[in-house]
């Protein structure tokens, strides 16, 4: 299970370090892809596996469901850390994901999400809490 929030910056080559916490459980190879909100989604191997089985269900008939696919794996990328604990990001991801210098990583259970630290700050609005609270509540999840 991935959790907690890490800074780190990307090096001139497009290199990121892993956090030693999130190494183990991402196994020696796992998949880096576009996300949601502006990030990069990271999926161990066994969790990607899952996922694709999800959008290989999805019908080909619907137009919707073509583009959620198309978005998650035309991206996808199979990653392996080097001997210091860093990845390659390629450039058509750093791109997408706004990457520049300094970068926030995140255990969200299943995955990592790799976010610029400008997006991250954005996207973490403890303002807004309270109603996405109340949404929570309706889809079955009290705290």
């Amino acid at each position: 299970m991935f959790m907690g929030e890490y800074s780190h910056t990307l090096d001139s080559k497009g290199r990121l370090i892993i956090p030693n916490k999130f190494r183990e459980d991402l196994g020696e190879e796992f998949i880096v892809t576009k996300g949601l909100d502006g990030c990069l989604f990271v999926f161990p191997l066994n969790e990607w596996q899952a996922f694709e089985e999800k959008l290989r269900a999805l019908p080909l008939t619907q137009k919707g469901a073509r583009q959620f696919t198309r978005f998650f794996v035309a991206g996808a990328t199979p990653c392996t850390l080097d001997k210091q604990g860093r990845i390659l990001l390629p450039a058509t991801l750093r791109e997408f994901a706004g990457l520049d210098k300094d970068v926030v990583l995140t255990g969200m259970l299943n995955r990592v999400e790799i976010w610029s630290r400008e997006k991250w700050i954005e996207n973490t609005n403890a303002g807004d809490m309270d109603d996405i609270a109340e949404q929570m509540s309706g889809l079955g999840l009290n705290i």
